[in-house]
């Protein structure tokens, strides 16, 4: 399989419906949480289990939704698992949400349990998670922009389940409003900066676990801001550089100076980044104009001045996905699904870094 079948991996099972235009399968998300756990087991489909840890208050008012969008002053921990229907019956790379709570297992995304867990339950559900299925890496995902919780616990179990990815799935969510309207980006924007800490502390926790041996980070959009500052505030403290192997930004809406800066001062005890963009990226046209026309790290020609040789400075690996061609940028890499997610588990199965042999050929 050529190298460019993992720049097309990660796009196509991570680049979804979380940041501005929401698409359709956003638009098909029930208004009424989906965290009712549904009683009827189903033989064939498949449970995707998935431990949080999340920033958000508890729900009052919708069961189904667990946490919402208010922030809470402390961690709170969960643990999901997601029951998705057999791929004969469902379009892969896709989420298909129960037309109510709790859905039609045989057709629909259903959640099979659901539970909140405190600290040391999460830390004993990792170490679960380890012995049981006989892995010893993790992956967190931290979401984006215009994501109920929900939203984050369907999609990540999506991704994980059509990637085949050999990891126990972590999701950070923070307190993003769902909400894809101009007073809800500004105000989840204010929120990602101030939630970097709450991931550290999450990461901190992961990697204390002795049956975790290596950490993955991939982060999707606005949740690169909240990815990029715990990076930050680790890595002088260096408790996490041992695990911490691999950090997938995937279309960061985040300022490139800022970037810069984040990236910086950590030096040595960075792991690997990997930067995945498209130079036509219209939900980051649309940030950028936001931001006051600063530049957005996702969608820079990183060919030009000064952006070639800072990255290579700082010995980032550039994935420029701009040439796949497509009508959309966050949506041209959902075709051949099958033969890049092999790509993936292959390469975490094999211990390799996900840039390994790709980046020569992404900036092609």
């Amino acid at each position: 399989m050529p190298p460019r079948g993992l720049i097309v991996a990660f796009l196509k099972i991570v680049v979804t419906a979380l940041t501005i235009p929401a698409c359709v399968s956003c638009t098909m998300r029930p208004l009424q949480g989906v965290l009712v756990p549904s009683s009827e087991a189903v033989e064939a489909t498949t449970q995707v289990p998935i431990l949080i840890g999340t920033t958000r208050a508890r729900s009052s008012n919708d069961p189904g939704e667990m946490f919402s969008r208010e922030p809470s002053r402390e961690m709170g921990y969960a643990q999901v698992t997601v029951s998705i229907p057999p791929d004969g019956s469902r379009t892969v790379g896709e989420i298909q949400w129960p037309l109510s709570p709790p859905g039609d297992p045989r057709k629909e995304f259903v959640t099979a349990s659901a539970g909140y867990l405190d600290r040391a339950e999460f830390n004993a559900a990792v170490t679960s998670a380890a012995k049981s299925r006989r892995l010893n890496k993790a992956m967190v995902f931290v979401h984006g922009f215009n994501n109920r919780f929900d939203d984050a616990v369907y999609r990540y179990a999506q991704f994980v389940h059509d990637g085949r990815l050999p990891v126990i799935p972590v999701l950070f969510s923070w307190p993003s409003q769902g909400a894809g309207n101009l007073g809800s980006y500004d105000h989840d924007r204010k929120v990602a900066g101030q939630s970097g800490a709450a991931l550290a502390e999450l990461v901190e926790t992961v990697n204390a676990n002795p049956a975790i041996k290596e950490i993955t980070f991939v982060c999707h959009s606005m949740g690169c801001l909240v990815t990029l500052d715990a990076l930050r505030s680790t890595a002088p403290r260096g408790r996490t550089a041992s695990k911490l192997k691999n950090v997938a930004l995937v279309a960061p809406d985040i300022g490139f100076d800022e970037f810069i800066s984040l990236v910086g001062p950590a030096g040595s005890m960075r792991p690997r980044i990997g930067l995945f963009l498209s130079q036509d990226d219209v939900a980051l046209k649309v940030s950028k104009s936001l931001a006051g026309g600063t530049t957005r790290l996702g969608d820079i020609n990183p060919q030009e001045e000064p952006y070639r040789s800072t990255l290579a400075q700082q010995k980032i690996q550039v994935f420029d996905l701009t040439h796949l061609g497509g009508d959309e940028a966050h949506s041209r890499a959902m075709s051949e699904v099958s033969s890049v997610m092999v790509m993936i588990r292959q390469r975490l199965a094999q211990g390799q870094q996900l840039g390994e042999d790709a980046a020569r050929t992404a900036s092609r």
